[in-house]
């Protein structure tokens, strides 16, 4: 595994690279393709969600079955079965 060292280095180089590809397309008039797909794919790797998690474990995430349950169309009422109560069941850890 790489050390932290490494690794900030290679961001560092990459986000160089980077500027340079943007300050060479904004200040030179001679820039061409290379320059605009470094620009183009830099910036689209900014917009991925790098800092997702699972929704499982997610600080105050709610539970799958949280709406369906308080709008009354679970399963109990699905199969002819009274409609629980909103809330009821989650104190004691329920679904």
């Amino acid at each position: 595994m790489a050390g932290p060292t490494v690794c900030r280095g290679v961001a560092l180089g990459l986000g160089v690279l980077w500027w340079w590809a943007v300050a060479r397309l904004l200040l030179s008039p001679d820039a061409g393709a290379l320059e605009g797909a470094v620009a183009a794919g830099g910036w689209g790797l900014s917009l991925l969600p790098v800092h997702c998690v699972p929704k499982g474990r997610a600080l105050g995430a709610l539970g799958a079955g949280r709406w369906r349950r308080a709008w009354g169309t679970g399963s109990a009422r699905r199969y002819g079965g009274p409609a629980p109560a909103v809330g009821e069941g989650e104190a004691e850890g329920g679904r």
